[in-house]
């Protein structure tokens, strides 16, 4: 008993000892270590702590910005004419400093999480850059020493120049859909978010990045938009387009864009009224701060401003009289088309307005192209130009008016005008002057006479005429006549709010004769929106109104089913008020008056079916075909037009119809074209009215509903099939 509590004892002790042996051991690796730890701090806080805050102070401090979507665009009574429909989309915004080494790893994960069909326009150049990033020590060895010694740039060009054909047909197609994503990735600049993948995003795709994005640096997961337009073609080249992320903004205006805050991959508006009205539209983008080490690494992002989507356009245009429009001009060019001599026919314009504030109700315009098929042509109403003809008489006497050349009393008898070497020229009804009429202002309009005008002409420029005699004139009568008709918008810009409008022609023959021809329409050309612009000036008394598609611009909805607050109202602008007495101007509309109503009015029997009285002036001019038939240049043609409004008496709506080239000068009979779109344009517009007031339509209402949600829904239904 004793021995065993002695051998216990002894274990006991031995034990004791060897516990603070182990403890002492246990403190000096803690010594140790703590020392070692001390040492390295003050290493990098006294050696190297200049360096380390040099670095730190080298942060960089960059804003990044996010696309909000694009406001949407109405009709005047409030239908939605062009929508976004939202897309979930899968980004990628690298810094600038990313290394392509990192981007090709972040495509590698991205390849299998998400599906990617590999780019059928991947270039030669595209594999060649992916396969040296991908076989980098491999590329690098085929480089002599020489080689590896030259400037990264050339280098760099050996490295390309030496990969293989066999080296591209090794690659699998899981290759190539990460050099797919890889090329997406570098078409974006830098700290600028591009679309991976827009298209067909799945929930699933969705939810797998976004639980991997901690390892997917620059990767996001956003919801991007596309633009839809609800009546498909209708004013579609008038509406325009918008650039995609790898179009970006156009190169002519990178520099304004760059100034503005744009990023060079950003959408904006391409063409018309996207581009025109690109400021409105496009809204403020979303911005946050982040600060970047020196190595380019997202050290913190602080959201500064979530931006706001763009604002509404509320256009001036009415869109079912527009589409009316565009079938009245349809059907017509079918019956124009099945005349004597159209071959040569393609196209037809028609542009109807509120002539005292200048607002664009229709701006239509068709053209067949080489299969037969229509397209819209709208713009051509202000991009293209032709000779009017009698339509733009008005202005001669007016000009004649204002130029003291003749009063309003002024009468002349209607004759062939005779110079000596040169062929008679004389009104349509007249020919050999068999019935010589007495004619002031008003009947001249009224028969459309064009001996009335050349004399006046003839005022206008100083000269005397005697039967057979010399015609003795300045050249200078050319732009004294100018002068008066661009007061009407005759050969200048009418001032509408749409990007490329041109001025027309002017006649480059300066023999003074010509300028008989200019006072009857048939030297000068004109756009038809120009012809409408006059058309209006007449129409309100003598103001020349600026046109615009612009009605209002509207706060963006904030449900979906009303149109937002009004912020802008476009005002009404004059651009120049005629300088005649508002008799002159009176004595004018009486003559359009009697053109539609007179017994030898050139109009009278077209207009008889409307509710309303209408005025205006019928326009025939011969002219020489320069369309795209190159193999028909200068075939002697005819140009029929219209130029009018209603009600006579206080007018609402203003017309010009242009028909050109509608039939050739080789005895082919007027199929009136233009007469029968101008009276079924006014029928339009006056059963819509009609039809509008039984349905108690409310178009000033404070909450406007959308008008056309269920057409509008399944024109993005249709976009995002």
């Amino acid at each position: 008993m004793k021995n065993r509590f002695i051998k216990k004892t002894n274990k006991q002790k031995k034990k004791r000892q060897v516990i603070p042996l182990r403890l002492n051991i246990l403190f000096f690796v803690i010594f140790i270590l703590f020392s070692a730890l001390i040492l390295r701090l003050g290493v990098v806080q006294i050696v190297q702590g200049e360096t380390y805050k040099r670095q730190l102070e080298e942060t960089d401090d960059v804003s990044v910005t996010k696309n909000v979507p694009r406001g949407v665009i109405y009709d005047r009574n409030y239908n939605l004419l062009v929508g976004n429909s939202a897309v979930k989309s899968i980004t990628y915004a690298r810094s600038e400093k990313t290394p392509p080494s990192e981007m090709i790893s972040v495509a590698k994960k991205l390849d299998k999480l998400i599906t990617v069909t590999p780019d059928t326009k991947l270039t030669e150049r595209d594999l060649q850059d992916y396969w040296i990033l991908t076989h980098e020590k491999e590329s690098l060895a085929r480089l002599t020493k020489a080689e590896q010694n030259l400037d990264g740039a050339k280098a760099y060009k050996k490295q390309v120049e030496n990969v293989t054909k066999a080296d591209l047909d090794s690659l699998s197609d899981e290759d190539k859909r990460i050099a797919t994503i890889y090329k997406k990735m570098t078409a974006g600049y830098a700290l600028s978010q591009v679309a991976i993948k827009s298209k067909g995003v799945t929930d699933e795709e969705i939810a797998k990045v976004s639980e991997n994005l901690e390892s997917l640096p620059g990767v996001d997961t956003t919801t991007d938009w596309n633009r839809f337009y609800t009546y498909d073609e209708t004013l579609r080249s008038i509406l325009g387009s918008v650039s995609t992320e790898k179009q970006g903004i156009p190169s002519d205006k990178v520099d304004y864009y760059l100034a503005q805050g744009y990023s060079r991959n950003d959408r904006v508006g391409r063409s018309y009224l996207e581009a025109q009205y690109e400021s409105v539209l496009a809204g403020q983008k979303s911005k946050s701060n982040s600060v970047l080490d020196s190595n380019g690494n997202i050290v913190e992002t602080v959201e500064k401003y979530e931006g706001s989507k763009g604002k509404d356009l509320v256009l001036s245009v009415d869109v079912e009289l527009q589409k009316k429009v565009e079938e009245i001009l349809k059907d017509n060019m079918r019956i124009g088309k099945a005349s004597g001599g159209s071959d040569l026919f393609d196209r037809a314009f028609a542009v109807a307005m509120d002539p005292y504030t200048g607002q664009v109700l229709a701006l239509a315009g068709q053209k067949i192209n080489d299969k037969g098929e229509y397209e819209d042509y709208s713009l051509g109403n202000f991009t293209t130009a032709y000779n009017m003809g009698s339509a733009v008489k008005g202005a001669t006497v007016l000009a004649g008016i204002m130029s003291d050349a003749i009063t309003e009393n002024t009468v002349f008898v209607d004759q062939p005008i005779v110079f000596k070497g040169t062929r008679p020229k004389s009104s349509w009804f007249n020919r050999n002057g068999e019935r010589s009429l007495s004619l002031n202002p008003v009947g001249a309009l009224e028969i459309s006479s064009n001996s009335y005008m050349y004399q006046t002409a003839m005022k206008m420029a100083g000269a005397k005429y005697v039967y057979n005699g010399p015609f003795r004139a300045s050249p200078e009568t050319f732009d004294k006549m100018r002068y008066y008709y661009n007061q009407f918008g005759l050969g200048v810009k009418t001032g509408i709010d749409l990007p490329g409008e041109q001025v027309g022609f002017k006649g480059d023959d300066k023999t003074v004769g010509k300028i008989l021809d200019f006072a009857i329409g048939q030297y000068d050309s004109y756009t038809p929106l120009q012809l409408a612009q006059y058309g209006a000036t007449i129409a309100n008394g003598g103001y020349r109104i600026q046109p615009t598609m612009l009605k209002e611009i509207r706060d963006p909805s904030t449900n979906g089913d009303t149109v937002g607050k009004v912020a802008t109202e476009q005002e009404p602008k004059v651009l120049n008020q005629i300088g005649v007495p508002s008799s002159a101007i009176k004595e004018v509309q009486e003559g359009f008056y009697a053109v539609t109503h007179g017994g030898n009015g050139t109009g009278k029997g077209y207009f008889g079916d409307l509710p309303v009285s209408v005025a205006g002036k019928t326009g025939t001019a011969q002219a020489f075909y320069d369309g795209p038939k190159k193999e028909s240049a200068m075939a002697p043609v005819w140009n029929t037009t219209f130029v009018g409004y209603a009600p006579a008496e206080k007018p609402e709506i203003s017309i010009a119809v242009v028909v050109p080239w509608g039939y050739r000068d080789n005895g082919s009979s007027d199929p009136k074209v233009n007469m029968k779109i101008s009276a079924q344009i006014f029928k339009a517009y006056y059963d819509l009215k009609e039809e509008r007031a039984k349905a108690g339509k409310d178009t000033s209402k404070v909450d406007q509903p959308i008008n056309n949600k269920a057409a509008a829904a399944a024109a993005q239904t249709k976009l995002n099939d």
